[in-house]
């Protein structure tokens, strides 16, 4: 199962200013690399802060949303779970998918990284500082990448790709 991390940052590295603050400072560019991506997925899997923000199930995806609230109902495409991410993966390996999308936030991204799931990753770099908020993952971590790939995406941002050293893609 491949999991592509995605992610949009500011330039100080945060990718929000706290657990409430939601995507609408991104851009219709990385909005749309960032439908890309998740719809050649099939599924995202993402926080319940994450999923507060967007409000909403994303269309045409599965969405897994990762909360220990066993009051939050699944319907349709959309599934709560406290599920540990190994599990949920191969859950959707049963399933025949073979490709999920990682929308964080930090927490999630951590405890996927924590565990070597991360195969890959698109951090689309904007021109914005926040000098506080959200980092990419919420614990120290110690992990090596390899550059793939750099897309302009327009004259105010960009794409940068990289695999997680030691995983097959």
């Amino acid at each position: 199962m491949k999991v592509t991390m995605v992610m949009a940052m500011t330039l100080d590295g945060k990718i929000a200013r706290d657990d409430n603050h939601p995507a609408d400072w991104t851009g219709k560019e990385d909005k749309r690399k960032f439908v890309e991506i998740t719809k050649r997925a099939g599924v995202v899997i993402m926080g319940s802060k994450t999923f507060d923000t967007i409000g909403k199930a994303l269309a045409g995806r599965k969405n897994i949303v990762m909360t220990r609230n066993r009051e939050r109902k699944s319907a349709g495409n959309l599934i709560f779970t406290d599920q540990s991410p190994d599990l949920i993966l191969e859950g959707l390996a049963r399933e025949g998918f073979s490709e999920v999308a990682l929308l964080g936030g930090a927490q999630i991204n951590s405890l996927f990284a924590r565990a070597n799931l991360i195969d890959e990753i698109y951090v689309t770099v904007l021109p914005v500082f926040f000098g506080r908020g959200l980092s990419l993952f919420d614990h120290e971590m110690d992990t090596r990448l390899s550059f793939v790939e750099c897309e302009v995406v327009s004259d105010q941002s960009l794409v940068l790709r990289y695999r997680v050293r030691g995983k097959q893609v």
